[in-house]
């Protein structure tokens, strides 16, 4: 028993680098949407034949989170809504006047976010709020962590790989164009994937 001191010494060292390690481990991170591994894209009824996808090419954003403790805060994420990209030049430039997205008028389209809920390891809901057409209302995205490592090549920095949807009713904003007809659906999907990428 007379190297009882000594063992007890070296454990409570051992334990004190591990927390220590554990503590630095679990601070919490910035990260940034990689603009070339970034897509916002939605889908909204036409008519009830079919679906019509579109994306927005121009965007930044960026959200901090703890790894450790899922903790997420500060997201926030610009859409330009004259970058509407639906492959059709005459539909796209209808959908920037003031029928839809009143580009002129309300350039930017703003998602905000300061918590998360985790419903397991990789998955969980962000609510947060859309403003569009000057008009703030809730929104909540599902959210699923597909993949969270250090980047095997490029950046080199390590990477959240995300998947997000959501549901965004265009009557909560004023967007009324052909609601009531039924030519356009009123629910509009929004699909995001995303790598972000730590502030280093």
């Amino acid at each position: 028993m007379r190297n009882a001191p000594t063992c007890l010494l070296a454990f409570s060292a051992s334990a004190a680098f591990f927390w220590a390690s554990f503590v630095t481990h679990a601070e919490p991170h910035r990260y940034e949407l990689d603009p070339a591994h970034t897509t916002i894209a939605f889908k909204v009824d036409h008519l009830g034949y079919a679906d019509t996808l579109g994306f927005f090419l121009t965007f930044n954003g960026g959200f901090t989170y703890d790894m450790e403790t899922q903790e997420l805060s500060d997201l926030n994420v610009t859409v330009r809504t004259a970058s509407i990209e639906s492959f059709d030049k005459a539909r796209d430039n209808h959908l920037r006047r003031k029928d839809f997205l009143n580009s002129e008028a309300h350039p930017d389209m703003v998602f905000i976010a300061d918590g998360g809920k985790a419903l397991s390891e990789t998955s969980g809901t962000v609510a947060g709020t859309l403003t569009l057409l000057g008009q703030s209302q809730p929104l909540t995205l599902e959210v699923t962590l597909n993949k969270a490592a250090k980047y095997p090549f490029g950046h080199g920095r390590f990477t959240l790989g995300i998947s997000a949807s959501g549901t965004v009713k265009r009557s909560d904003y004023g967007m009324m164009y052909a609601v009531e007809n039924g030519f356009v659906g009123d629910d509009v999907d929004l699909i995001i994937e995303t790598e972000a990428m730590r502030v280093e």
